[in-house]
């Protein structure tokens, strides 16, 4: 569970230094802020540095660029570098430790930084830019292969400098990925860490049905279908039960949810009942998923009514108690913030939360944190926080 957070070189963000973290965590700000930055950013923390999970946030922001004519970039070079250097910020292609992307929390970020080395590093992760050549070696049976040996100066020009990507944790661990291949994007996209299993990331307006099957197979698993029915309740009173069948009707032959009502004899869609049960469905079946890990909710209020934001919030500080998880989510709305900070007051609730607010200020981002005591004076004084 992250106590602070330090993100470095990632997107809008040049260095952004957050001092406390709650275990539920609701983010606000203007837009191009960096609200969603913020939660890509932890769940690259969270899978240690996973080329799966970054390549998501590429494709879902259109910088997963297709390929480019063969006859002008044979090795896809031009096309994965504009994919990559998205997410640097200013976009731009520099090297060193002083340009990379660093995502950790502050009492280590301190610490890499006191001796500039890599080996000082407990859990941070680090993106960057690398050159490289490609050295001949010899295996033990004598047969020849190269292997990337990376330039220690960058700054030295050699006839075949390459560009690679490097992504470093925990001192020795590190990724090497060449950016002059065509097969880069399946490579990163199959670099799946096992901690992927610990986050799950709703993104802005995703409700990803095919998903949500397997998610609630794995809580069937568990028996813990009550969680769901509790909080599925929170709009549809009467619903008893809730599975998962084959759409017959669908090209695709997809899953999907349906529910049994206690004034209906029949199974319905859940679809049918509007998009704020079923986001609510997609949140709560995240959330049991990642137990002793964590969970990210891109625009909270999405499809959600203010009348069930609160009830919706009662559940996740529960459930983020009992199952160990620390949430961040983020909000453009009153009511949100609102719900949030009555729930964060609740003296039922032992669970810790703070509101973080990003300012721009001549284009670099700050942070403003509220803890409970301070979001309540805020409201009761009317104290803009959004």
């Amino acid at each position: 569970m992250l106590n602070s957070l330090y993100i470095k070189n990632y997107r809008n963000l040049k260095e952004l230094k957050i001092d406390s973290l709650g275990q539920v965590n609701l983010i606000t700000g203007k837009n191009n802020t960096g609200k969603s930055s913020i939660l890509e950013a932890i769940s690259i923390y969270a899978t240690k540095g996973s080329g799966g999970f970054i390549l998501q946030a590429q494709e879902k922001r259109g910088e997963s660029f297709p390929p480019t004519d063969v006859a002008i970039d044979p090795n896809g070079l031009e096309k994965n570098i504009r994919s990559i250097a998205s997410m640097f910020f200013n976009r731009e292609i520099k090297f060193g430790i002083q340009n990379a992307i660093i995502i950790g929390e502050n009492t280590d970020i301190e610490k890499l930084f006191a001796e500039d080395s890599y080996a000082n590093l407990d859990t941070a992760i680090i993106i960057n830019f690398v050159k490289y050549i490609e050295e001949l070696r010899k295996d033990i049976n004598g047969n020849t292969f190269t292997s990337p040996q990376i330039i220690d100066n960058p700054a030295e020009q050699l006839y075949d400098n390459k560009l690679g990507l490097v992504i470093s944790a925990t001192g020795n661990y590190s990724k090497f990925f060449p950016l002059d291949d065509n097969n880069f994007t399946n490579i990163f996209r199959r670099d799946i860490s096992s901690n992927t299993a610990k986050i799950q990331f709703i993104m802005s307006g995703s409700i990803v049905r095919a998903n949500n099957g397997i998610l609630f197979d794995n809580i069937i698993k568990k028996n813990q279908e009550k969680y769901v029915i509790d909080a599925l309740k929170i709009i549809g009173q009467n619903v008893e039960k809730i599975a998962f069948v084959m759409d017959e009707s669908s090209v695709r032959k997809e899953r999907i949810a349906v529910i049994k009502l206690s004034n209906h004899n029949e199974m319905i869609p859940l679809k049918s009942m509007g998009d704020g049960i079923n986001r609510i469905l997609t949140i709560i079946l995240a959330l049991i998923n990642c137990e002793n890990g964590y969970l990210l909710i891109d625009e909270f209020e999405n499809g959600l009514h203010y009348s069930v934001q609160e009830k919706l919030w009662k559940i996740i500080f529960k459930l983020a108690d009992e199952l160990n998880i620390q949430v961040f989510a983020t909000t453009h709305s009153r009511d949100c913030i609102s719900s949030f900070s009555k729930v964060l007051n609740d003296s039922q609730y032992t669970v810790k939360g703070k509101l973080i607010r990003l300012d721009n200020i001549n284009d670099t981002i700050k942070s403003v944190e509220y803890d409970a005591n301070e979001l309540e004076i805020a409201y009761k004084r009317a104290i803009e926080v959004r």
